[in-house]
């Protein structure tokens, strides 16, 4: 990261703070990890980092899979007496994709040297 200015960083660190807040419920907090994911992805782009470009694919994954999954919930679930088959769950696999490449990308934007002036 960049060493003029602390704001990548935070928000980094505010990002993945909210993915590990948004674990805690994974349907309410998915939003939330959205939005870290999100902040993760700005922090990256602020600090012209080379891994921006892999963020950019994390938050889209993101919102992919939690679009399946407020989709999929609001149609009333998959199984049981819903009548869609256990494969649905296969429309909400980019949601926990990108939860684990969004905390693995924040740890590794953390623990970039910083670039020297």
């Amino acid at each position: 990261m960049q060493p003029e200015s602390s704001w990548p960083r935070g928000l980094v660190i505010a990002g993945l703070a909210a993915i590990a807040l948004g674990t805690l419920d994974p349907l309410e907090g998915s939003v939330v990890i959205l939005g870290g994911i999100a902040l993760v992805t700005i922090g990256a782009f602020l600090a012209h980092s080379p891994l921006r470009s892999r963020m950019y694919t994390v938050l889209a994954l993101a919102v992919i899979g939690v679009g399946a999954l407020w989709g999929v919930s609001a149609m009333g679930g998959i199984g049981g007496k819903s009548g869609r088959s256990m494969w649905w769950a296969v429309t909400m696999l980019p949601y926990p994709v990108a939860w684990v490449l969004g905390i693995a990308g924040a740890i590794q934007l953390l623990r970039r040297k910083p670039a020297s002036a």
